[in-house]
């Protein structure tokens, strides 16, 4: 199935790009979710009379998104939490408990956008954490697990 992407979408393009994807996914995910038409003369002429406005609506995106992604870079989170006596928690650490926490920081993080390479954190200390902003935009943050008093 040959789509025009709307937008950027990892590892497959960007914005009027022409490719070719699965049927399925093209279906049930790009063509619903507003990120890519199909490729038909009609739908390629409707895409170049907004491509202008689809580059100035990704570019204010991206604006967005640095100005978070530095928001976010200079951010230090402190969860508190229950822990045994060798340092490992009565649990675990999240996406959901770290987003409420930077959210609760004052720099708002959505659950989706927070990446934990090794699962849930389950030891005390300092971990780094990867936030997700955008496409091609990911930046660290520290989250620091103390025991709770």
């Amino acid at each position: 199935m040959d789509v025009i992407l709307l937008e950027r979408v990892d590892n497959l393009g960007g914005i009027g790009d022409k490719v070719t994807v699965k049927p399925g996914y093209g279906r049930n995910f790009l063509i619903p979710q507003g990120k890519a038409t199909l490729a038909t003369s009609a739908n390629l002429a409707a895409f170049e009379e907004r491509r202008a406005e689809l580059e100035a609506k990704a570019e204010a995106e991206i604006s967005a998104a640095r100005a978070r992604a530095e928001a976010v870079e200079n951010l230090t989170v402190t969860i508190r939490t229950n822990v045994g006596a060798e340092g490992k928690l009565f649990g675990s650490i999240g996406p959901l408990d770290i987003a409420e926490a930077a959210t609760e920081a004052g720099v708002p993080v959505e659950r989706s956008e927070v990446r934990l390479a090794d699962g849930p954190i389950r030891i005390e200390g300092e971990h780094t954490v990867d936030i997700h902003l955008y496409t091609d935009l990911t930046v660290p943050m520290k989250v620091i697990v103390e025991a709770e008093e």
